[in-house]
């Protein structure tokens, strides 16, 4: 599943097509393509996991689930779930949900919520957290409405990171440990985008999928952990658990 700052990259990429007219609409969405055909695009922007392709009056909401991916100006060997024409190139969806949001962008998502927005607000989060004390801190990590853009792999990293085991009980984490997770938590998201964009993300993981522990020269544990079971990677040794 691609987190937000591979969401941010395709922003980046799709940039030139900001204010520009769709001359063609195709692919396997059942959403009104007809309705695309001549609109302009004001927008191009992320929020969290979230890709959003922005009209006057209405948003075309593009999330990637478990396995989406995207072409920009090239096509894949099979029918794309959307794909916009432009004159300057196109934009082609495949395995993704698509949905049209009635209304501005603006006025449909907060971005105090999204990790990597400069209207990031770190207190909101903590604030959020408080309210679910007997969460798994693995789970809480992965509630989009608290830290819209983190994901499993970002997860996992921040917490060996802060040396915090993944099944801590949220509400038992002293509030100096929680500040420093939240603000990891947004550091180690600009940090992966920077990497990403150099195609060196992998090298530098340290708990991800990795097998021993870098600072007690321990095996880590795999485990499918929280109520949302998602894979985490950590040490039993370092990593203390809240509980």
């Amino acid at each position: 599943m691609p987190e937000g700052p591979t969401i941010v990259i395709l922003t980046e990429e799709t940039a030139k097509f900001t204010g520009k007219k769709i001359l063609a609409v195709k692919g396997n969405s059942k959403i009104d393509q007809l309705r695309l055909v001549n609109k302009k695009v004001i927008a191009l922007k992320s929020w969290g996991k979230q890709f959003l392709i922005c009209f006057d009056k209405f948003t075309v909401r593009v999330h990637f689930l478990m396995f989406g991916s995207y072409l920009i100006d090239a096509e894949k060997d099979r029918e794309p779930r959307l794909s916009l024409k432009f004159r300057n190139g196109s934009i082609n969806l495949y395995s993704c949900s698509i949905k049209v949001l009635e209304g501005n962008y603006k006025e449909l998502y907060d971005l105090s919520g999204d990790l990597m927005s400069k209207k990031w607000d770190p207190k909101k989060a903590k604030a959020k957290l408080k309210n679910i004390p007997d969460e798994m801190i693995c789970d809480a990590l992965l509630e989009q409405d608290i830290f819209a853009g983190l994901g499993n792999i970002i997860k996992n990293e921040v917490l060996y990171r802060v040396r915090l085991h993944p099944e801590s009980k949220t509400g038992k984490i002293p509030d100096t440990k929680l500040r420093t997770l939240i603000k990891e938590s947004r550091n180690y998201s600009f940090e992966f985008l920077k990497w990403k964009k150099k195609f060196v993300l992998k090298k530098h993981w340290l708990a991800h999928t990795k097998k021993i522990c870098l600072r007690c020269n321990l095996p880590f544990t795999k485990k499918q952990t929280g109520v949302k079971k998602r894979r985490s990677f950590y040490c039993e040794n370092c990593q203390k658990r809240y509980k």
